[in-house]
């Protein structure tokens, strides 16, 4: 059995961080986002090779990854020659296996068992089979209706309040049948989702869904991507580092540098090699990533800090996204959810 995970996207609402780092690899705590979903898709005994389709800083990615060493499983790099959509880049990533495909969106963080949709798609004899998963407002996604059995009967795209018939959405994970590929066009921009799903319905085939209640985010937007690092601080999502991490203590690297006289209020995060000297104050609610050095004084809470940024002394850092090797100046302060890209510098005393 095979995987692709589809990590071709340019990450345009995460924008100024996705500029130099393309979103698969964001920084999820200590860990790259697509680690992650390749977790999960190593707890499947049967795959073995999991098929990164990619357009955007190709080599970015691959230089993370290698040929998949530490992941557990044989990793293998599609470049679409240009972007061809979630079926184009599908069926481009998919030529010559005949082997049952999972596929999974690149943009999101979930707890679902593969195992069991795996399971539900062959106790069905199905053709593909999506995963649903509930949101508290469907108004804003495109819902999927499923009848008693729990096969596809419909996408309503952009609902109105009058057509809210059910609260699950696509939840972005598949197992296809590669038989299939064929009513995919080659070469142009197709859509799986608005063209490659409908025509299952429209055939007759085996079209089924597997509604996972559990964890599901999409990281793909700021808000998103600072709510999932808020909820496996909390415990609502447990993964990597979180698995058995202690949550009412502070997780440190053994190999960060913790002075005498630094405070650090749970829960908060200091990746290796980052330095925080004395009388800094760290969270509750910081990321401290790699190499990231906050002076004395400083104040870091409620943000997320990519790797080798400096923080002056003094500074008041509430809220934002740094990204890697920012430069603050001592006594700045930052308040609220912003966003700064690569090497942003904030002279001394700026407020912002």
């Amino acid at each position: 059995m095979k995987a692709i995970l589809l990590a071709g996207g340019k990450g345009t609402r995460l924008r100024p961080l996705t500029l130099h780092t393309p979103k698969p690899v964001v920084p999820i705590f200590d860990r790259p986002f697509l680690q992650y979903q390749m977790d999960l898709l190593t707890q499947v005994p049967e795959i073995d090779e999991i098929i990164l389709s990619l357009n955007y800083q190709p080599r970015r990615i691959e230089e993370i990854f290698g040929a998949g060493e530490g992941t557990g499983v044989k990793l293998r790099y599609v470049v679409e020659p240009s972007p061809l959509g979630t079926g184009g880049a599908i069926r481009y990533a998919a030529q010559g296996i005949e082997d049952t495909l999972i596929v999974f969106n690149g943009d999101v963080m979930t707890s679902v068992d593969v195992n069991a949709v795996v399971e539900r798609h062959r106790s069905a004899g199905a053709t593909a089979t999506i995963v649903l998963t509930p949101v508290d407002n469907p108004s804003g996604y495109g819902l999927v209706e499923t009848d008693a059995e729990g096969r596809v009967t419909r996408f309503i795209e952009k609902p109105q309040d009058d057509e809210l018939t059910c609260d699950t959405i696509n939840a972005g994970i598949y197992v296809l049948e590669p038989h299939t590929f064929d009513r995919i066009p080659r070469d142009v921009a197709y859509s799986i989702e608005r063209a490659y799903f409908p025509s299952l319905t429209e055939r007759g085939d085996t079209f089924v869904a597997y509604v996972d209640r559990g964890y599901w985010i999409d990281i793909g937007t700021p808000e998103k991507y600072i709510q999932v690092h808020r909820d496996m601080f909390d415990g609502r999502f447990t993964a990597g580092l979180f698995t058995g991490a202690t949550r009412s203590a502070p997780v440190v690297s053994p190999e960060a540098r913790v002075d005498e006289g630094a405070t650090m209020v749970a829960p908060c995060f200091i990746d290796v090699g980052a330095h925080i000297k004395p009388d800094a104050t760290i969270g509750p609610y910081a990321v401290i990533g790699r190499g990231v050095v906050v002076e004395e004084g400083a104040l870091v809470r409620h943000s997320i800090v990519w790797s080798n940024t400096r923080i002056g002394q003094h500074a008041e850092i509430d809220g934002p996204i740094l990204g890697r090797s920012c430069h603050i100046g001592r006594n700045v302060v930052m308040t609220g959810p912003a966003v700064y890209g690569d090497k942003t510098v904030l002279t001394d005393y700026t407020h912002s």
